[in-house]
């Protein structure tokens, strides 16, 4: 099967008449100073001589072992970097080639310094400090602890008095992508989704394939209530163009659950149905929903399934979703049928966790064509 949506995506990609230089994309809103780190098991010297815990149930039972009692782990650093769903998505969207208008938690007054070639690269507009996020890898998933008080500045307001109404209507409007990420962090984004839908796109010109992207990240925390009125706000903006919601597995489950759905296997045609029936519910262009070794995507014009490249010794997970997310919108943009940006979306993230860097179309055609058929 591989060989064959391999083939085709190829087939596509070279046939695209799309530069993706002439495509513009608005990102937002998030920022964070990400610290990926592993928990320590045991420590067998200084320094990298230690064995990691392998698992968050691994995990989970040393913090349980401590009830009652205390505990100390030990988090090692392997790497600290620009995170957030909105920097990732958009460096890798920078790396298929698309230019890239950033507003974000990026620093206040100054750029903090690991955003500082970001912010170049995008022409960002920061609205306040990051959040920083120690993230907990394991081999069967990640642990995201955050610290998020700056990020209640994230909203209409302290949006406005950095760019004023009229200039971001000048700047949506060039907009062949609007990617709006990490709802479930930033407690006032509501207001940002209101200020589109009620000021600003209905000022500017309708373009029919202008495409809107939104990711939720994990929305437990936040009441039924509140996904319930930020769906129906994602639904507000199909009428302005293509509105494409984007869910890893858990999400999914959590939505389907809100819709008084149950299932959610991860096989084919659950994962299809699934897509399917919150697309409905949604009532908008396209749903995604990506667990960790597929894909699936659903229109109104069917639903349509593929395997992913798997890693099993990934080099990085923390940012994948973000970067498969890059991939399926790149596909998009360029013309692609829903099957080949499904395809193109695997491959990206799969290309990523391997190298910890984001492809060039380049890259992603040389992947197509040895690492995904092989894997």
């Amino acid at each position: 099967m591989k060989k064959e949506l391999s083939a085709r995506c190829l087939e596509e990609l070279n046939a695209s008449k799309v530069c993706l230089k002439d495509k513009f994309v608005v990102a937002g809103f998030d920022g964070f100073i990400d610290i990926i780190v592993r928990p320590v098991d045991q420590r067998h010297g200084q320094g990298d001589k230690y064995t990691p815990m392998p698992t968050i149930e691994s995990f989970g039972h040393r913090v349980l072992q401590a009830v009652g009692k205390s505990a100390n782990i030990e988090l090692y650093p392997i790497l600290e970097k620009l995170g957030g769903n909105g920097p990732i998505m958009s460096n890798a969207l920078l790396s298929a080639g698309m230019k890239v208008k950033y507003f974000g938690a990026l620093g206040n007054p100054e750029i903090v310094p690991v955003f500082k070639e970001f912010a170049e690269k995008t022409d960002a507009v920061s609205v306040t400090n990051p959040g920083i996020t120690h993230a907990l890898e394991f081999k069967d998933g990640k642990l995201m602890l955050g610290k998020m008080r700056d990020l209640d500045h994230v909203d209409a307001e302290h949006l406005l008095a950095a760019c004023n109404e009229k200039e971001l209507c000048a700047i949506v409007e060039k907009a062949d992508l609007m990617a709006i990420t990490n709802w479930t962090m930033l407690s006032n984004l509501n207001s940002i989704f209101d200020l589109m839908i009620e000021k600003v796109l209905p000022k500017i010109p309708a373009k029919p394939d202008r495409y809107f992207f939104f990711d939720l990240c994990d929305p437990q925390k936040r009441t039924k209530e509140d996904i319930v009125g930020v769906m129906k706000r994602i639904s507000a903006f199909d009428k302005f163009g293509k509105a494409i919601l984007g869910l890893n597995l858990k999400e999914a489950e959590q939505i389907y659950d809100i819709m008084g759905k149950s299932g959610g296997e991860e096989y084919a045609e659950s994962l299809k149905q699934m897509a399917a029936d919150i697309r409905d519910y949604l009532n908008i262009y396209a749903v995604v929903v990506h667990p960790t070794r597929s894909a699936a995507c659903a229109t109104k014009e069917g639903a349509w399934w593929v395997p992913g490249p798997y890693a099993e010794n990934p080099m990085i997970t923390t940012g994948a979703g973000d970067v498969f997310s890059a991939g399926f919108m790149t596909g998009q943009v360029l013309g692609l049928s829903v099957e080949a940006s499904l395809t193109l979306a695997v491959c990206t993230s799969g290309f990523y966790v391997r190298t910890a860097t984001s492809p060039s179309i380049e890259d992603l055609k040389s992947f197509l064509e040895t690492v995904y058929i092989a894997g």
